[in-house]
């Protein structure tokens, strides 16, 4: 196989992420090639093979796009961090978002909010580069996608379109508290739902949302989210990634007990209050509008469907030494090199840039 790209995901919420990459990929004439583990072993995206680690090693690829809290790092090509979400506060930063364990060369950072404190902890480490690029799962809002969620909100028959999306985190998550609401106004039929759960949710939950779907609602898989959230007026959810996804829209967004509650939420923690939120959300005033836009802009300013394009663009940058050069890898990442060995069986010789 000659030399491309290799996308590396963990789980199958990374696909969604990896896809818009594929597209810009191709487009511009690039190989591409995906290694799957653990929770997205078997997962396709669309005209990439997929391939394991003896081929990945045979690929020699330019760079591997992780959208994983780890990489590869025995593998040759830049490593590139795009990360699996956006900063939600879940944990503090030094265990969460902002945690940097030395496997990456390049960070593609989503906005000013996550720029900046990378470009801190790049300018006191210095092995690693930070380019911001905004976030490639981020495109499709902003693009034509081929009519799916035109589909998604057609079944809505003109009522409002209502997105509830959760986290899997138990002691955050909305989920198990908010059903019985849900499940009311769903059968009352004066709004469209769309509903999903993080694909690390108890199965137990799964099977209560997919038994709402049906004239007024419909259960949405991982690969249809960003179709959901494009579809929606107004998302429901708690301490969750998809709430500054959502947002970026410029779309209000409803909040569940949410951890660090924001004025750009609309947060709650009475589940009977759902009606009443749901009322304020479809007719959001000027100053909780005005705060949405402000965080979104924080947080992802792109709003052109390009963000993997200027991935493509940050790491041909750094692989042509536009970046500079980095400073040897910390202790901590040899560590990490070898307890990712041990997981993957593979004893053999590094093939590092």
């Amino acid at each position: 196989m000659m030399a491309g790209y290799l996308l590396f995901a963990t789980e199958r919420y990374a696909l969604p992420i990896l896809a818009p990459l594929v597209q810009a990929l191709h487009a511009s004439g690039q190989e591409v090639a995906a290694w799957f583990e653990d929770g997205a072993a078997g997962s396709q995206l669309p005209g990439v093979p997929n391939i394991g680690l003896k081929q990945a090693l045979a690929m020699r690829p330019r760079a591997v796009f992780s959208a994983a809290n780890w990489v590869p790092t025995f593998l040759s090509g830049a490593k590139v961090q795009l990360f699996h979400g956006f900063n939600v506060d879940k944990r503090d930063s030094a265990r969460g978002h902002f945690r940097v364990r030395g496997m990456f060369d390049l960070y593609c950072t989503q906005g000013p909010a996550t720029t900046a404190p990378f470009r801190e902890i790049a300018a006191l480490q210095g092995h690693f580069a930070v380019a911001e690029t905004g976030w490639p799962k981020l495109d499709p809002l902003f693009r034509d996608d081929g009519g799916d969620s035109a589909a998604l909100r057609s079944a809505a028959g003109g009522r409002p379109v209502i997105l509830f999306g959760s986290t899997f985190t138990e002691r955050l998550s909305a989920a198990p508290h908010l059903h019985a609401q849900i499940a009311a106004d769903i059968a009352a039929g004066q709004h469209y739902w769309l509903l999903t759960l993080h694909p690390k949710c108890p199965t137990e939950l799964f099977e209560r949302y997919r038994a709402l779907a049906g004239a007024n609602a419909r259960f949405i898989e991982p690969e249809q989210v960003m179709a959901a959230q494009r579809a929606a007026d107004v998302l429901v959810s708690d301490t969750s990634s998809i709430v500054s996804e959502f947002i970026v829209q410029h779309k209000p967004v409803v909040t569940f007990r949410n951890r660090v509650p924001k004025p750009h939420m609309i947060d709650f923690d009475d589940p009977q209050q759902l009606p009443a939120m749901l009322a304020r959300a479809l007719h959001p005033d000027a100053a909780l509008q005005a705060e949405i836009v402000r965080y979104a802009d924080t947080i992802h300013p792109y709003r052109d469907g390009l963000s993997s394009e200027r991935v493509i663009a940050a790491t041909e940058d750094f692989l042509s030494g536009e970046m500079g050069a980095l400073r040897r890898k910390p202790f901590g990442s040899w560590v990490r090199d070898l307890q990712i060995r041990k997981d993957l069986g593979y004893w053999g010789p590094s093939q590092r840039r």
